[in-house]
């Protein structure tokens, strides 16, 4: 059933912050200008829902406001994680607000942890709740990308592609820790473009037989570097080993009696200019997240697929039942074996 009565969209972005974030809100108040529809754009995420009250944490966004933004990383809105969204009590008071406003529909740009937001927030409040993905961890069931991702996939392997300059001219071990929450995609991508000896991630370095691999490992290290002058790279994804990449290097070094040396990228990778897909998949989700408004479409994230659009049920957007392609496991344990028995 078709909501033609729509008169005023709210948009928040919340969590962590996502290059491409900017450009689905520009393409939201684009379409939305198109249909007449105004967007109210609230601030620091459910936070700004909250607090309107005391504070003035929304605007009237115009067509002004989004005019050069498709380019910046963040999002203008501000983001923030809200522990009162876990509370009957700021439910409420997020409720309160959008009636208050006379909002007719929500958007929220941002992950899992948004999306529950959204969930919850649906027991108190009648309105349309629409969610676009945007999250680097690529981690929400129902699409093939998330806003984001691609960014922070091509920052990680412009920053290691740096370190192995340092690394060969040193003939240095580095372990490289990638963002992901506990999602592999960041780590097997990033492994693989940038030519990792080495990839660590949940998918092929369970807790079960951590230990057992690590003395593996730390043997394939030192054979590597006694029988070739260059580099090591291993990329491994966060909360992967307790103490992340600074305690799992200290336990390769003493296992293996070589210098490991430690690098976390952290935020840079959340950071910088979106790259064109990113920005060309925010604006596509931007647009429909208004038309799905329009066409009477409830409780939905937007997705795609094949490079079609299509309308996912909240409750099955954040299952986390995404994994990494078996295609790119398999590409990485072949090329670990024919570096092992080439030693090139």
């Amino acid at each position: 059933m078709s909501n033609t009565n729509c008169k005023r969209i709210a948009i928040l972005t919340s969590g962590g912050d996502a290059p491409g974030m900017n450009a689905a809100i520009r393409a939201v108040v684009l379409s939305a200008h198109h249909y007449h529809i105004d967007v109210i754009g609230f601030y620091h995420g459910y936070n700004g829902l909250i607090c309107a009250e005391s504070i003035n944490e929304s605007k009237l966004i115009e067509l002004t406001d989004v005019n050069s933004i498709i380019h910046r990383g963040g999002t203008f809105l501000k983001s923030a994680r809200c522990e009162q969204m876990l509370t009957k009590d700021g439910l409420k008071q997020a409720a309160k607000t959008l009636e208050e406003k006379n909002i007719d529909a929500l958007i929220v740009v941002g992950g899992d942890g948004s999306f529950n937001g959204l969930l919850a927030l649906k027991n108190y409040w009648q309105g349309q709740l629409i969610g676009i993905p945007g999250t680097i961890d690529n981690d929400l069931d129902g699409t093939d990308f998330t806003i984001g991702f691609s960014t922070a996939v091509n920052t990680a392997i412009e920053a290691i592609d740096k370190i192995r300059d340092t690394a060969d001219a040193f003939e240095r071990i580095f372990l490289v820790e990638l963002m992901g929450r506990h999602s592999g995609h960041i780590t097997f991508n990033v492994g693989i473009a940038c030519g990792a000896e080495q990839v660590l991630s949940f998918e092929n370095f369970s807790v079960a037989e951590q230990q057992s691999k690590l003395k593996v490992l730390a043997t394939e290290i030192k054979n590597a570097q006694q029988n070739r002058h260059s580099s090591y790279i291993i990329v491994m994804a966060e909360n992967l080993w307790p103490g992340g990449a600074i305690e799992l290097a200290k336990k390769l070094t003493e296992l293996a009696g070589i210098e490991c040396t430690a690098c976390v990228l952290g935020h840079i990778q959340r950071g910088g200019s979106p790259v064109p897909k990113d920005r060309l998949l925010a604006t596509k989700m931007g647009v429909a997240a208004v038309q799905a408004i329009v066409a009477g479409e409830n409780y939905i994230m937007i997705a795609e697929q094949n490079s079609a659009t299509y309308y996912i049920a909240l409750e099955q957007a954040v299952k986390h039942h995404k994994v990494v392609s078996q295609q790119l496991i398999d590409a990485q344990t072949n090329i670990l074996a024919l570096t092992a028995q080439n030693q090139y």
